[in-house]
C-alpha cells in the first residue's frame, strides 16, 4: 500500500544536525530574492524579505519541505514590493521581525544591532547596515559562511541613498565595517538584482564593486551616489505604506478559490487532500484520467467517479458538468495534475488535483469501488 512521501526535512534529518537547508526564490517583476533557511535537525526556518505577491509559492515551499517557519524577517521597509510578512504570520503563526528603528506597526519581532534570530541549532546574527534608508539591518548566519545584505550592498553595487533617510557617507560605513569585515569567503546574497546575478561575495566586492571596491575612498563614493539621478521605484506610493503596516492589507479580499481549501504546491497546482475531498463528495465531480483498463483493474474507483481518459480529455471537456467543482484524480496525482492545468486553461474555474492521487485515498483508508477484498 503506498503511502505518500515525508516531508523533504524529515527524509534529511537522518543525515545529522547542523544541516543547512537553503532556498533562493525570485520576484521577477521587482527583481527581489527572497530567501529561505531551515536548520535540518529541527525543522525550524526563517524567510528573508518575501514578496506579497508570491506568498502562495512560498508557503507551498515551506510546507512541502516540512518547515516549521519560526519568523518571517525583513531587511527594511521596501519601497518597490510589500512584504508577505503579515501573510505568512496569518499562514503559519511566524514571528513578524523588521529593525525597531522602521517603526512598523503589526511587528512581533522588533530588530536591533547584535540581536540573534534563532532557528533551532542556528542562527543569524543581526547588523545595523543603515545608509539606503535608516532602517537598513543584514543578517549573517552563525558560522559567517553568507550574508543577507538587503538593498545595502548588491552585486557590484549598492542602494540607492536619495530617499528614506538615506546617506552616502553612513552607507559607506554600513558596508566596510559591518560586511567588509566578514570573511573574504563569505557570500553575500543581496535584497536584488535586474541582470541574473545570485550571489557574490566580500572578496569579490572588495575588489571590484565600482563604486567602494579597489582603492575607492569615502570621498569617491559619496561623489558616486550623489551624482545618480534616479526615478522613484513605481511602486514606492504603494509599497512604503504597505510595509509601514508590515504588509498587512487595509481589508481582506475574498479569494477566487473560496470553494475549497485549496493548497497550492510549489509547482503552483491547486490540490486538495482525500479527508476534504470524502467529505464533500456529494457536491463535487470526481474526474478519473486513468484508461479504462485501469479504472476497471484491480485498483479500483471513486465510486461514481467519471471516467474520461487523460489522452480524451481535451476532445471530451463538455461532457464534464459545470454546476460543481471538479476534483481531478489518477493513481499518483501525476497524470491528474496535467489534466488540471488542462482544465484550468480551458476555462473551468474550480478544479482540483487530488494530491497523491488515489493510491493516498486508499492509503488513508477510504473505498475504492471494485478493490478485491483481502
Amino acid at each position: 500500500m503506498a503511502v505518500a512521501p515525508a516531508p523533504v526535512l524529515s527524509l534529511a534529518a537522518a543525515a545529522g544536525g547542523g544541516s543547512l537547508l537553503f532556498r533562493q526564490l525570485f520576484d521577477a517583476d521587482t527583481g527581489t530574492f527572497t530567501y529561505l533557511l531551515a536548520d535540518v535537525a529541527s525543522h525550524r526556518g526563517v524567510l528573508i524579505d518575501s514578496v506579497f505577491e508570491q506568498h502562495h509559492r512560498d508557503l507551498s515551499l515551506i510546507r512541502e519541505l516540512g518547515v516549521d517557519l519560526v519568523a518571517s524577517i525583513d531587511t527594511h521597509a521596501h519601497a518597490d514590493h510589500v512584504t508577505g510578512s503579515w501573510l505568512m504570520h496569518e499562514a503559519t503563526g511566524c514571528a513578524i521581525g523588521l529593525a525597531a528603528a522602521v517603526g512598523a506597526d503589526n511587528v512581533t519581532q522588533p530588530l536591533q544591532h547584535g540581536d540573534r534570530v534563532h532557528f533551532g541549532g542556528r542562527l543569524l546574527e543581526v547588523r545595523s547596515t543603515p545608509g539606503h534608508t535608516d532602517g537598513c539591518i543584514s543578517f549573517v548566519l552563525d558560522d559567517q559562511s553568507m550574508a543577507f545584505s538587503g538593498d545595502a550592498l548588491l552585486v557590484r553595487g549598492c542602494g540607492r541613498c536619495d530617499f528614506q533617510q538615506g546617506n552616502a557617507h553612513t552607507l559607506w560605513a554600513s558596508i566596510t565595517q559591518q560586511l567588509f569585515t566578514l570573511p573574504d569567503s563569505c557570500l553575500l546574497y543581496p535584497g536584488h538584482d535586474y541582470t541574473g546575478r545570485t550571489v557574490t561575495s566580500v572578496a569579490e566586492e572588495k575588489a571590484y564593486n565600482a563604486r567602494m571596491g579597489g582603492n575607492a575612498t569615502e570621498r569617491d563614493f559619496v561623489g558616486h551616489m550623489e551624482a545618480m539621478k534616479l526615478p522613484h521605484p513605481h511602486r514606492i506610493a504603494e509599497a512604503l505604506p504597505g510595509n509601514m503596516r508590515s504588509g498587512k492589507p487595509h481589508q481582506a479580499k475574498a479569494s477566487p478559490a473560496d470553494w475549497a481549501p485549496l493548497q497550492r504546491s510549489y509547482a503552483g497546482l491547486p490540490e486538495l487532500p482525500p479527508a476534504w475531498v470524502a467529505d464533500h463528495r456529494q457536491q463535487l465531480t470526481v474526474l478519473d484520467v486513468r484508461s479504462t483498463e485501469e479504472v476497471e483493474g484491480p485498483d479500483g474507483r471513486v465510486t461514481g467517479s467519471l471516467l474520461i481518459p487523460l489522452p480524451e480529455l481535451e476532445g471530451r471537456t463538455a461532457e464534464i458538468p459545470d454546476d460543481r467543482p471538479v476534483v481531478v484524480v489518477c493513481h499518483s496525482g501525476s497524470r491528474s495534475a496535467l489534466a488540471t492545468q488542462q482544465l484550468l486553461k480551458a476555462g473551468l474555474p474550480r478544479v482540483a488535483n487530488l494530491h497523491g492521487g488515489l493510491s493516498r485515498w486508499s492509503a488513508e483508508g477510504y473505498p475504492l469501488q471494485g478493490v478485491p477484498e483481502a
